[in-house]
């Protein structure tokens, strides 16, 4: 390296004001003078100011991961020089920090094939590499956007590639340790209420009874199969479309390279990446994703059912069903003094509803590939990470602000278990069907307790005593049948 190519500690920014000129291949453009982003970036400023929907800065990052691995495989093969490597890495590597999320501004609403956010990535860490060295922001010396940091790649198989390293990286490192924390929390509680008796429901009518453990055990389930299905869905987001360029054939990629950049963005970031088998798939399908998103509507599903029933069971507190006490977090009406409402469990069915939408989305768009590109990707890629991201906070929340701190109303639960008519069901194998039946109904009809309707018709107080049994009606063992 010579003298002129020593990498400088230089701090981050740009002490300019007004704009610069840069150009690309449509010519000159202004570009403020403070920021690193190029020509491209200021073109899609223009042209795509549409709505407040910026691109995830999760994906922007990611993208510090996808071109850092680029410059190690082109400087082991020796296509790209050390020293520009270096700097290329250097700056990679503050995008992958987060210390130059400013120089991201895109919205969602570009090019479909994520184009310009290739093309701001690419000329963010140019710029900011060339400032490491010495040289004039802007110049595109002595690093090239496109000639070094995108060396062997196309937005069409560099910005799928950052999609499936993003997706993972966040369903793994965010929303499954949120989503596995809830669980322990749901199945903790459970535990200690495996010998409290309730009354069960079916079509919103009263029931025969379970425990409060088998109920909520059963909560805890419907999340460890939900989790499971979006565990199996990982496996398509670690296959890579890198080294497939521009339609698949990896015109301009070295034999290779996809192998290459795979393995180097598994060693980063520590999850078991690898090239896509098939480029032409990788490339005009976002299957993976399609899957993916069904994954976190699955876990959307599920939660929508868990925080509906606890928000039904707790309502109240005197005129509701008032099985659980939910925590009280803020006050809850402007009007009314001292309503509290469960606020938690609320937005946990909002923020399922939203994943719901999400994945609607995400699939008619998979849906939109043309021949060798689906260039639907920047709207993909924003739902998936946006559901992953109120999923994980809201787990987070609903565990925090509501599970944690749930208990039970143990006297209103043994009042609905000893008022319940369908206790009945446990006398049926004694008495048959149909008179059972009919006591059910002279309960009901007289408002006479199953115990008064039995006698009444006949039932002796022993048979009625050893059949009508509620801690003997909750299957084999009161923790589960």
């Amino acid at each position: 390296m010579s003298e002129n190519h020593i990498l400088r500690d230089t701090p981050i920014g740009i002490d300019a004001k007004g704009t610069r000129i840069e150009s690309d291949s449509m010519g000159q453009i202004e570009v403020p003078a403070n920021h690193y982003w190029g020509a491209q970036t200021q073109r899609s400023l223009v042209h795509f100011s549409i709505g407040r929907d910026v691109m995830p800065i999760e994906l922007c990052r990611a993208y510090g991961i996808v071109k850092k691995a680029a410059a190690q495989v082109n400087a082991a093969d020796n296509r790209l020089p050390q020293w520009k490597a270096d700097a290329i890495i250097k700056a990679a590597d503050e995008v992958i920090e987060g210390r130059l999320d400013s120089e991201f501004p895109l919205f969602v609403w570009q090019t479909g094939s994520g184009t310009q956010t290739n093309m701001n990535a690419n000329e963010v860490i140019a710029n900011r590499a060339i400032q490491l060295l010495g040289g004039e922001i802007g110049s595109k010396k002595p690093i090239h956007p496109n000639d070094d940091v995108n060396m062997g790649q196309s937005s069409n198989d560099s910005f799928p590639t950052t999609m499936h390293v993003v997706s993972l990286l966040e369903i793994e490192n965010t929303l499954i340790p949120q989503v596995e924390a809830l669980i322990s929390s749901i199945r903790e509680k459970a535990d200690g209420w495996q010998d409290v008796v309730k009354i069960g429901r079916t079509h919103l009518q009263d029931a025969v009874p379970l425990t409060v453990w088998q109920e909520w055990s059963g909560w805890a389930q419907q999340l460890d199969d939900a989790l499971d299905a979006l565990r199996a869905a990982r496996g398509g987001l670690s296959q890579l479309a890198a080294g497939g360029t521009a339609v698949g054939t990896g015109l301009n990629a070295p034999a290779g390279f996809g192998t290459a950049i795979a393995a180097r963005i598994a060693g980063l970031t520590g999850k078991p990446f690898v090239t896509a088998p098939n480029k032409f798939a990788a490339l005009g399908g976002l299957d993976a994703m399609v899957r993916a998103s069904a994954g976190l509507r699955g876990l959307a599903v599920a939660l929508m059912k868990i925080a509906n029933d606890m928000r039904w069971l707790g309502s109240g507190p005197r005129c509701g069903l008032g099985e659980l006490h939910l925590p009280e977090n803020e006050p809850g009406s402007s009007i009314m003094p001292g309503k509290v409402n469960p606020t938690q469990c609320e937005a946990m069915v909002m923020i399922a509803t939203q994943v719901m939408g999400n994945d609607a989305t995400v699939a008619f768009a998979g849906a939109q590939g043309n021949f060798e590109l689906n260039v639907m990707r920047p709207v993909i890629v924003a739902n998936v990470l946006h559901s992953v991201r109120i999923l994980a906070d809201g787990c987070h929340n609903f565990r925090v602000f509501s599970v944690d701190g749930t208990t039970l109303n143990k006297e209103r639960i043994r009042q609905y278990v000893d008022e319940s008519v369908m206790l009945v069901t446990a006398l049926s194998p004694a008495v048959g069907y149909d008179k059972a039946s009919a006591i059910a109904h002279r309960a009901m009809e007289r408002n006479e307790t199953l115990r008064e309707a039995a006698l009444e018709s006949g039932v002796d107080e022993a048979t009625f005593d050893k059949y009508v049994n509620p801690s003997e009606m909750v299957g084999h063992g009161l923790a589960g049948a």
